[in-house]
């Protein structure tokens, strides 16, 4: 199924992450939040993302782990 905002879950941002060089980092990790690094064109990036078991995560929270990242959208989508 190809990728869109409303069909992502933890484990496919968590594997998208890890694809792109991304590793948690588990001294930040805070409840449901699991905290991720990794360097995109250089730049430190941290990333954190809500825990909530095999739910959706909603739209807005995907727009904004998009921008934490600093991968693009169209890496995203794919």
């Amino acid at each position: 199924m190809p990728r869109r905002l409303f069909n992502w879950k933890f484990a496919d941002v968590d594997k998208f992450l890890r694809e792109y060089g991304f590793i948690i980092d588990h001294t930040h990790t805070d409840g449901s939040h699991y905290y991720y690094h990794g360097y995109i064109g250089g730049i430190l990036r941290v990333v954190h993302i809500p825990f909530h078991g095999s739910k959706v995560i909603k739209p807005k929270t995907i727009n904004g782990i998009i921008k934490q990242s600093g991968v693009s959208k169209e890496e995203w989508f794919k």
